[in-house]
């Protein structure tokens, strides 16, 4: 780890308090735009439930879910959190702040992540990177989600570890019929249940 990337991963928590403190000093927060800011703050955390919930820290190299879109889903919902409080505050002040706040020290977090992800994974680490974005293209994810359709038939046939069984009963026996049709139609291959 150089100098840079250490100095920042040592004081990120350190220097968002004094931070905090200036975003809430020059927050001018209106109920409209606290409105609009916890609306936007939702899909930011649902992205970070999502991703947390495919993540498997050192034990493998995680592609599916959102990581198959961005390679740092959990900060790509966390930077939608920042705009989210950018808009909350009602300021351009804060909302300078947070943000680069945000810029600066998490650039820096995710290329050492990087860096250890490609020490510990080598060669997959470096066929990933080659497809997925290190945070978000636009282009990746219009082709990602025209690519394939969600299918709920799949959902509950691949997901049944973590689902109770009465409600994997009630998937596959009322929607999956209706949707075996559309997941196949689409060229979608099931997988052996």
């Amino acid at each position: 780890m150089n100098s840079a990337s250490a100095f920042f991963a040592r004081w990120r928590v350190r220097l968002s308090y004094p931070c905090a403190i200036l975003v809430l000093w020059f927050a001018r927060p209106t109920p409209g735009a606290i409105l609009w800011g916890a609306l936007l703050g939702l899909l930011g955390l649902f992205i970070r439930a999502s991703a947390a919930g495919h993540l498997h820290k050192q034990e493998v190299l995680t592609v599916t879910g959102p990581y198959a879109y961005t390679r740092n889903p959990l900060y790509f919902g966390s930077a939608i959190l920042t705009l989210a409080a950018s808009i909350a505050t009602h300021s351009w002040i804060s909302a300078v702040i947070l943000c680069g706040y945000f810029v600066l020290f998490y650039s820096m977090v995710m290329r050492r992540e990087e860096a250890e992800l490609r020490q510990h994974h080598s060669a997959a680490f470096d066929e990933y990177a080659k497809s997925v974005p290190l945070f978000f293209s636009a282009a990746h994810a219009r082709q990602a989600l025209f690519r394939r359709r969600w299918c709920v038939f799949l959902c509950a046939v691949q997901e049944k570890p973590r689902i109770s069984s009465r409600y994997r009963i009630f998937v596959l026996a009322r929607v999956a019929p209706l949707d075996v049709a559309v997941c196949t139609g689409a060229g979608a291959v099931l997988p052996n249940a």
